[in-house]
C-alpha cells in the first residue's frame, strides 16, 4: 500500500507524461514524414460526394434548431421513466397514477407542438397561413 502521496499521483504523473511525450512525437512526425501535395482537386472540400454549392456561412432554419431543443426536452423527460421503472412494484398504484399523469402531460405537449406544425418541414410559414 501506498505510504506518501507522492507515491500515490506518481503512476499518473508518469502516464501524463508518456501520453504527452506521444501525441507531439506523432504530430512532429507526420509533419516530417507526410507528403506535402498542393493543388486545386485536393483543396476542394468534399461532403459524402455531393460537390459542394453556396457558401459555407448559410442560415439554417429556425425549425431545425427548435426540432433539436425539442429532442432533447422529450429526451431528458424520457429518463425520468427509468428511476420509475426500477421502483415501480415499490411504488405500487401511487406510482403508476402518478407516471400516468407524467406521460400524458409529455404527451398533451408533444400533440400540441405537433399540431401548431413545429415538426413540419414541408411548407413555408407563409404557405401554412402561420398558425
Amino acid at each position: 500500500m501506498p505510504s506518501s502521496i507522492t507515491e500515490v499521483y506518481f503512476p499518473v504523473l508518469v502516464q501524463g507524461v508518456i501520453a504527452i511525450v506521444l501525441a507531439a512525437a506523432l504530430i512532429v512526425l507526420s509533419y516530417v514524414l507526410g507528403k506535402r501535395v498542393k493543388n486545386k482537386i485536393k483543396d476542394t472540400p468534399y461532403e459524402s460526394g455531393i460537390t459542394p454549392t453556396g457558401d459555407a456561412r448559410s442560415r439554417f432554419s429556425v425549425k431545425f434548431y427548435l426540432v433539436a431543443m425539442l429532442f432533447i426536452l422529450f429526451d431528458i423527460e424520457a429518463i425520468f421513466l427509468y428511476p420509475w421503472a426500477v421502483v415501480y412494484r415499490e411504488l405500487k398504484m401511487f406510482g403508476f397514477i402518478e407516471m400516468l399523469v407524467f406521460v400524458v402531460l409529455i404527451l398533451s405537449g408533444f400533440f400540441y407542438i405537433w399540431r401548431k406544425g413545429a415538426l413540419d418541414w414541408s411548407y413555408s410559414d407563409r404557405a401554412r397561413g402561420k398558425r
